[in-house]
């Protein structure tokens, strides 16, 4: 609700998407904190997670530069009120991930599903005009041109790697929407306790069972 507030009307769409994305990375942030104080401590070591929740941080951080390229972040007032927000949002993610780290994934699959469902509506609103824009730069190295391992590695449920076919900006929304989809998978066989694995480790398909859908 706050943000259909503060970025409502036509236009304001890259500027949301760049305050959405720039909040999107806290949570991995707030894991990947967690859990090196955790492995310091001697409490218990997950290196595998701090690889996948890497992964899943440097996703939203192409998300997020796709928007800057695209114009989002162009007004102070956007970056002041995205930065702030993100910073307070860190500080809450970390203290919940300490209580219950089961309450902070499923806290990141709401939003993930909340990202998804939002740029589902943008696509099927402006379908017509993204399809005729050429897709930014970033957008081109991270999906197709540059180097795909980090990409494979935040996708946690097949051993098939997803190869997004990019021509044009509809094609980098689509994309990105799949990544959230891909991040509610993930978070939702986190709060199973499942132990994940990905196209790049040897075993890496995850029970059918717990699979987004299923």
């Amino acid at each position: 609700i706050v943000f259909d507030i503060l970025y409502r009307g036509e236009g304001r769409e890259y500027a949301r998407f760049y305050a959405l994305e720039t909040i999107a990375r806290e949570p991995y942030f707030a894991y990947l904190g967690a859990l090196h104080f955790y492995e310091t401590a001697g409490v218990w070591r997950k290196a595998n997670y701090l690889k996948i929740h890497f992964a899943e941080e440097w996703n939203e951080l192409h998300h997020l530069l796709i928007m800057e390229e695209l114009g989002g972040a162009d007004k102070w007032i956007d970056r002041f009120i995205a930065q702030h927000i993100a910073v307070a949002y860190y500080w809450i993610v970390l203290a919940m991930y300490f209580y219950n780290p089961t309450l902070a994934y499923n806290l990141n699959q709401a939003v993930e599903e909340h990202a998804y469902a939002t740029y589902d509506q943008f696509l099927n609103k402006y379908s017509a005009g993204l399809k005729e824009q050429p897709a930014p730069q970033v957008a081109l190295d991270y999906y197709r041109d540059g180097d795909l391992y980090m990409f494979d590695e935040f996708q946690t449920d097949t051993c098939e790697s997803r190869r997004p076919v990019i021509n044009n900006l509809y094609d980098v929304f689509v994309a990105i929407r799949d990544d959230e989809a891909e991040h509610v998978k993930t978070m939702k066989l986190l709060q199973a306790d499942v132990e994940l694995q990905t196209s790049n480790d040897g075993t890496c398909e995850a029970p059918p069972e717990l699979l987004l859908g299923a």
